[in-house]
């Protein structure tokens, strides 16, 4: 069995203070072929579901600078066990996602560019096995890393998730059942340095609302085999990825609420799809091929009948 290196005791005592269960795995390999450290993160008071934390040998996590980062990625990695699927979200025009295969940390690049990469794999859970996905590749620029407290999972897996998201919004990558990776720049564009802070998308509340009515259908519903089950409809990662608070997210939720189309739990942080989202999975099907068809690259027509000189 493998040991902690990074080093355990900070490790296990941040994971305990947010109630999960640190379990060493055996040891990973970076890109390089350097040994990784790995471990499974449990609730303490619902085992069933794990996601895996992966670090730098040489991480160190006594380091003062990095433990609030550390204690964050615990505690909302604690709220997001007690989703059905702790690793599925939707992006802004309707797709919904898993996100898995992600091997941490970030490396450089091969290929001699002043980039720091991270890849990992994206597919379509349209709750039917669809067979198609996305193998990424996130890139860093190297002044753009100086951002980070370090290049390891805890302090950049929201921001990476969520520029997957937004390059498939914008149609730059593809979705398919078989092929290379494909990049997902994170360049400065996303990053406001004066608000010190991500900027992905620059939505309306009426769009912002329409995304957690997305979400609460595929993951509320869809994706817990056709029973309805709470999910976090405040997630940070969401907050980020519109550009909004936990905040917004909640009064959004409580208006789809009053128009029906979610149950909230009485702290306002979980949501269940109602008949009335559940009826309207026709229009939620024809969001995600919508969304599907944008990202497909389109020719033209001329040349695809061999109509043109080339």
């Amino acid at each position: 069995m493998s040991t902690l290196s990074a080093p355990a005791a900070t490790l296990e005592t941040a994971a305990k203070a947010a109630g999960l269960v640190l379990t060493p795995l055996e040891p990973g390999k970076d890109f390089h072929g350097e040994p990784t450290v790995r471990a499974s993160l449990t609730l303490a008071a619902a085992p069933g579901k794990s996601v895996t934390l992966e670090l730098s040998q040489g991480f160190d996590a006594a380091n003062p600078k990095f433990a609030a980062g550390i204690a964050e990625f615990f505690a909302e990695a604690a709220v997001r066990l007690l989703n059905p699927n702790p690793d599925a979200t939707v992006t802004f025009h309707g797709l919904p996602l898993t996100f898995a295969n992600f091997a941490w940390p970030f490396h450089g690049s091969s290929s001699g560019a002043d980039t720091f990469i991270v890849h990992g794999d994206v597919k379509l859970a349209d709750g039917l096995d669809s067979p198609l996905h996305a193998k990424v590749s996130g890139s860093l620029t190297r002044t753009f890393a100086e951002v980070l407290p370090a290049l390891e999972q805890p302090f950049a897996e929201s921001f990476i998730y969520n520029a997957v998201r937004k390059v498939l919004d914008q149609g730059q990558l593809e979705m398919v059942k078989s092929g290379n990776r494909q990049p997902v720049p994170v360049t400065t564009r996303y990053y406001s340095a004066k608000q010190k802070k991500f900027i992905f998308n620059d939505a309306s509340p009426e769009l912002r609302s329409r995304f957690l009515d997305i979400k609460t259908y595929w993951l509320s519903y869809v994706l817990t085999g056709g029973t309805p089950t709470p999910i976090w409809i405040a997630d940070p990662r969401d907050a980020q990825y519109l550009n909004t608070t936990t905040a917004d997210l909640r009064k959004l939720a409580q208006g789809l609420q009053a128009e029906g189309k979610l149950k909230l739990s009485p702290d306002g942080d979980w949501a269940t799809a109602t008949q009335a989202t559940i009826d309207r999975g026709e229009y939620f099907r024809g969001l995600m091929e919508e969304a599907l068809s944008f990202t497909r690259p389109s020719f033209n027509e001329d040349m695809r009948a061999g109509n043109t000189n080339m």
